[in-house]
């Protein structure tokens, strides 16, 4: 078997303008502060939302793993503020309606039972997060981490109670494009 090409990314910090096409940085407001735009869009309208503290170990500066949710919106932050990383691309769900005008693109359906084009090696990004705020990842976008220099992190993360059993897409770069992806921070 082939070695994999390591590609490697130099990560952005997540702000509120360079992750808009992900989802949304999700900072400190003012106690009092009416809902708006700075606050999280949610959509946890298919099942029984689930806040809950993940602890992570052992997640070094690489990945070859990109996960998506189609049903949901999901939040995520490291207890603590501690810095952190997140692979991301953009969605690429394809709506059963939108199936034959994307003629000639690689169409998959996921396990899951909805159809998706596979994110490209050259989309993938990588955002570091830093002090006390979250992310929120848009509806279907890729995602790999929390990725950490720590041997240990905990992690909040708000999804549906049965995200992980029932709505979990995951590309293999490397078994799919001989691709692995190393942070470079």
């Amino acid at each position: 078997m082939e070695e994999a090409k390591v590609v490697s990314l130099k990560p952005i910090e997540a702000t509120p303008s360079t992750f808009k096409d992900y989802g949304q940085v999700i900072e400190a407001s003012p106690d009092g502060d009416e809902f708006g735009p700075h606050d999280a869009q949610l959509d946890l309208s298919k099942g029984i939302p689930r806040f809950y503290i993940m602890n992570i170990k052992n997640r070094p500066l690489k990945f070859s793993n990109i996960t998506h949710h189609e049903s949901v919106t999901q939040c995520l932050g490291s207890i603590g503020g501690h810095s952190w990383y997140l692979g991301v691309a953009k969605p690429s769900i394809v709506e059963s309606n939108e199936i034959e005008d994307n003629a000639g693109k690689n169409i998959v359906q996921s396990r899951c039972g909805h159809s998706y084009v596979p994110p490209a090696i050259d989309d993938v990004r990588v955002f570091m997060v830093a002090g006390s705020k979250f992310l929120k990842l848009n509806r279907g976008t890729w995602h790999a981490g929390p990725i950490f220099k720590e041997d240990a992190m905990d992690f909040y993360n708000l999804e549906l109670s049965n995200t992980n059993v029932i709505d979990h897409t995951t590309h293999n770069f490397k078994k799919d494009n001989g691709v692995v992806f190393l942070i470079d921070d």
